[in-house]
């Protein structure tokens, strides 16, 4: 542990903090000037100049401008750089300007069928990407908090995603792709605090998805207990906010939806309330609309057969640091998500 000992003040001010029990960077820091000059018997200046040591002692990160974090200059630490992670549909990314955070929690809700899956399987292949096409090289984890991991879709996905260029063929995304299943929010909290860090620790790992996080709140949980779960809650999005900083990387969570009684013109909102929204970075809202389009349906080998229809949907960013409110519409074929133009 640091103590006064350590810097290079007067030592009559060490042998006045000494006296008083006040060693440590953390008792002295805590204290008001005003307190450490009463109990240490020290003038004004003689304690600024103490503070001032062991500020200079605790600032481990050097100072930075503006300028040198939007250019990501070498003295500007990784984890302080906020990059993108692309949703593999370039018009999807111009519109999020550039793709999903690389860091903090972004959350995509939605009713079902809506594709929120799908929009998870999408960014488990896409982050395997070299930094140059979207993606930060590294595999996904994906925990599964409620139905069987969709592993034939994700095959599928594959097979068309490596056909977009001869680089793709080389990765082998199948393998890069850990999955996890958790029954209850013991397990959830086991799996991220144990077996998390001893994967993202390698670097093998740069993203984390949760589908869904609701589940694991919707029950085991009564009226009584509300208080509780908003604090199982906090506890939970702290955990994956430090993971996110500590490893830059995206934390994407799903959301289920619930029948809303008093938005006006909304039939649904996000599940699990404001103790939930206060603790995300991004909320991207998935929706499907009544209406259909015949879509192209795409051989392996390039060639192309007669339309197939598929329902139109819609993503809106309801809520982000970096993004105004939008909205836009896409559609699922074979390959995955794209937006419709």
């Amino acid at each position: 542990m640091n103590t006064v000992e350590d810097l290079d003040v007067n030592p009559k001010i060490k042998t006045s903090m000494r006296k008083v029990g006040l060693t440590s960077y953390g008792q002295i820091l805590t204290l008001s000037s005003q307190d450490i000059e009463r109990l240490a018997k020290l003038s004004q200046g003689e304690v600024t100049g103490l503070k001032t040591a062991i500020a200079q002692q605790v600032l481990t990160h050097p100072l930075l401008t503006a300028l040198d974090l939007q250019r990501g200059t070498k003295n500007c630490l990784q984890n302080l750089i906020i990059g993108k992670l692309s949703t593999g549909c370039k018009q999807i990314d111009d519109a999020l300007r550039g793709g999903i955070l690389s860091q903090g929690i972004t959350e995509i809700s939605g009713e079902s069928a809506s594709g929120k899956t799908q929009f998870c399987l999408q960014l488990c292949l896409t982050v395997q990407l070299p930094p140059e096409e979207g993606g930060l090289a590294a595999g996904a984890a994906y925990i599964c908090t409620e139905d069987a991991f969709p592993s034939k879709r994700l095959s599928q996905m594959i097979s068309y995603f490596r056909q977009r260029s001869e680089k793709r063929k080389q990765i082998p995304f199948g393998d890069n792709i850990f999955i996890e299943h958790v029954a209850d929010l013991d397990s959830l909290n086991s799996c991220i605090h144990q077996k998390l860090p001893h994967l993202l620790s390698s670097g093998s790992v740069k993203l984390v998805i949760v589908d869904s996080v609701a589940a694991v709140f919707r029950c085991d949980y009564e009226l009584k207990d509300m208080y509780k779960r908003s604090k199982h809650m906090a506890s939970l999005a702290a955990s994956l906010h430090r993971i996110s900083s500590k490893y830059c990387l995206p934390i994407v969570c799903v959301n289920q939806v619930t029948d809303s009684m008093q938005s006006i013109g909304k039939k649904n909102i996000p599940a699990l309330g404001l103790a939930w929204s206060n603790q995300i970075t991004c909320r991207l809202s998935l929706s499907r609309t009544n209406r259909e389009v015949d879509l192209p349906r795409i051989i392996l080998k390039g060639s192309v057969i007669g339309g197939f229809p598929t329902s139109i949907r819609t993503l809106e960013v309801v809520f982000a640091p970096n993004l105004p409110n939008l909205s836009l519409m896409y559609v699922i074929d074979q390959e995955g998500i794209k937006a419709l133009t």
